[in-house]
């Protein structure tokens, strides 16, 4: 303890308190730079004064723009195998697997899934103008945009039966299928779709929003450019109180530690106190005085030289006092709070 003022416990949770308050950190400044760059970025329209924007820059390329459109299919969209009327740009069909896991330390069955089958399928689409005269911007590599913009438009979850020996054989397993959900999820033709990346002009003529090439995020969102930053500040602002917390239970640690190294240090200046009044006593005592008549109850050689206290015993010298291996009196049993030097006259 002299020499580490932390025990394992405090050292465990200061050590775990400052990594995760470290790592929170990290995605609290990441997620606010995104946010710093997404209220810098220049907010546009689907126009045909696009190209007169770029041109305006000086440049074929804007690093990091947000721009809205309605999404339209380059070339025949995608049909949904279960609603012949919805057709899309990127279709994601999803099935899951949901069953019941038996857990022995809570005494129930909590709900379990796994994902049997997952299929992505995605055609190229354009943001175009309400008018879709206006101007189009094609969208390169949508499934490396942060989230999917993706609407769930089926949703079927299909009953396992069971017979008594399976419903046997499930309790003797302590797994109990529950059936499958079946999900299609599309980006439908036509939505109003939120594009934050960059903005770049072919050697066409023709403009593409793509993934930024310095490293900023790519979103794709049916929300407005508002509602994402509104979510993005919320994160951010969650993960700094979280950082926040972390590091305040790092400094509650420390602060106990200090206080009980200060204790200690306090209870060692009072104990060598103790021992230099003692030492001068026995220093100052004339030993060819003649000794008291009751000696040291533990030793039986050396003269009482202590007051027990609170208990008020005569029963101890020092050096025993100092050797009991707990701080009770050899005769009541009470716990000693200080002890004084028995000065006899």
């Amino acid at each position: 303890m002299d020499t580490f003022p932390f025990t394992i416990g405090e050292a465990i949770c200061l050590g775990s308190s400052l990594a995760f308050s470290g790592l929170f950190y990290y995605l609290h400044r990441k997620k606010a730079k995104v946010v710093s760059k997404i209220q810098g970025a220049p907010k546009l329209q689907v126009d045909s004064s696009l190209p007169s924007v770029l041109s305006a820059a000086g440049s074929n390329c804007l690093p990091y723009v947000v721009i809205e459109g309605v999404v339209q299919p380059v070339e025949a969209a995608l049909t949904s195998p279960y609603h012949s009327e919805l057709q899309g740009v990127i279709e994601r069909l999803i099935l899951k697997e949901h069953r019941l896991i038996w857990n022995s330390l809570a005494r129930s069955w909590t709900d379990s899934e796994r994902v049997v089958l997952e299929q992505l399928h995605t055609v190229p689409f354009v943001l175009a103008s309400a008018d879709k005269e206006a101007g189009r911007v094609s969208v390169e590599l949508p499934l490396q945009a942060v989230d999917l913009p993706l609407e769930t438009v089926y949703e079927r979850f299909q009953q396992t039966s069971h017979g008594f020996k399976d419903l046997l054989s499930h309790y003797l397993s302590g797994e109990k299928p529950k059936g499958f959900l079946e999900t299609e999820e599309m980006l439908l033709v036509g939505s109003s779709l939120t594009g934050i990346g960059e903005l770049a002009q072919r050697p066409d003529g023709t403009l593409c929003l793509q993934p930024p090439s310095n490293g900023a995020g790519y979103f794709l969102c049916l929300e407005d450019w508002q509602t994402l930053l509104s979510g993005l500040q919320s994160a951010s602002n969650f993960w700094k109180w979280t950082a926040l917390v972390c590091g305040f239970v790092a400094a509650v640690v420390v602060l106990r530690a200090l206080r009980r190294a200060h204790r200690i240090r306090r209870l060692n200046r009072e104990r060598e106190a103790q021992r230099q009044e003692f030492e001068d006593y026995l220093r100052n005592h004339n030993q060819d005085e003649e000794l008291p008549a009751n000696g040291c109850v533990v030793c039986l050689t050396n003269p009482r030289e202590c007051v027990v206290l609170p208990c008020g015993h005569i029963c101890l010298c020092f050096h025993c006092f100092q050797a009991l291996p707990n701080p009770s009196c050899p005769i009541c049993r009470g716990l000693i709070d200080r002890v004084v030097p028995l000065y006899q006259a």
